[in-house]
């Protein structure tokens, strides 16, 4: 009986744990070696730059540098001012959608 209590628990909290809601950040995307320099939009040229170096794409949201997990969702959107969409984990985000926001 303890074992079907416990897996009964067992499944309820990871069960939950699947079902979390996603989070909508709006934010600039940066790269990993700029980081907060980048947190006004129109740093494209230089985004693209570090990112075709090595770097990665970031998040600069609220003062916050986020990591993102689908890379190639932002080509192309370095410096630009966006909406992402996704499980937020700490400061990493595992991305289900992104927008550029309109001006």
């Amino acid at each position: 009986m303890k074992k079907v209590l416990l897996l009964l628990f067992a499944v309820l909290v990871f069960g939950s744990l699947s079902f979390a809601a996603d989070k909508t950040l709006t934010g600039v995307v940066s790269d990993s070696h700029c980081g907060l320099k980048h947190s006004a939009a129109g740093s494209g040229e230089c985004v693209e730059h570090c990112v075709t170096g090595g770097a990665t794409y970031v998040l600069v949201s609220d003062g916050k540098v986020y990591q993102l997990d689908a890379q190639d969702k932002f080509k192309g959107l370095g410096g630009k001012s966006v909406t992402v969409t996704g499980a937020v984990e700490g400061t990493s985000i595992t991305v289900t959608s992104v927008a550029e926001k309109s001006s």
